[in-house]
C-alpha cells in the first residue's frame, strides 16, 4: 500500500487547509485511516482517527477545528483543517490499516507527510 499525501501549505492564522491522502497499490481492505503530526523537536502525535464505519476520534487540541473524512470509494482520506493555530504547525502524516488479501494480517502504513505552517 502506498500513501500519498497532500495538500499542506502556509496559512495565516484562523485560516483553513485540507489535508488529502490517496491510497494505492494492491489491498483487500483498508481499516482504520487516522492523521498524525510531528512538530520540530517533538514526538509524533495522533491528530484524528476513523474507522471503516466511519467513527471518528480527535485530539483534544484540534477538536471543534479539524474534521477527518474519507472516501472509501476513492481509498482517499482528508483532513479539513479549520481556525489554524501556529501551534498547529507540524508535518502531518497520514496513516492506514490494510490487508493485502482477505486471510491476511493487517499491517500499518505510512504516508510520506506534508508540511502545513501557520504563520503571519
Amino acid at each position: 500500500v502506498q500513501l500519498q499525501a497532500y495538500g499542506g501549505g502556509l496559512v495565516q492564522p484562523g485560516g483553513f487547509l485540507r489535508l488529502s491522502c490517496a491510497a494505492s497499490g494492491s489491498f483487500e481492505s483498508i481499516n482504520v485511516m487516522s492523521w498524525y503530526r510531528q512538530a520540530p523537536g517533538k514526538q509524533r502525535e495522533l491528530v484524528a482517527t476513523i474507522t471503516s464505519g466511519t467513527s471518528t476520534n480527535y485530539a483534544s487540541s484540534v477538536k471543534g477545528r479539524f474534521a477527518i473524512s474519507r472516501d472509501n470509494a476513492k481509498n482517499t482520506l482528508y483532513l479539513q483543517m479549520n481556525s489554524l493555530k501556529p501551534e498547529d504547525t507540524a508535518v502531518y502524516y497520514c496513516y492506514c490499516s490494510a490487508r493485502r488479501t482477505y486471510y491476511s494480517s493487517w499491517l500499518g502504513y505510512w504516508g510520506q507527510g506534508t508540511q502545513v505552517t501557520v504563520s503571519s
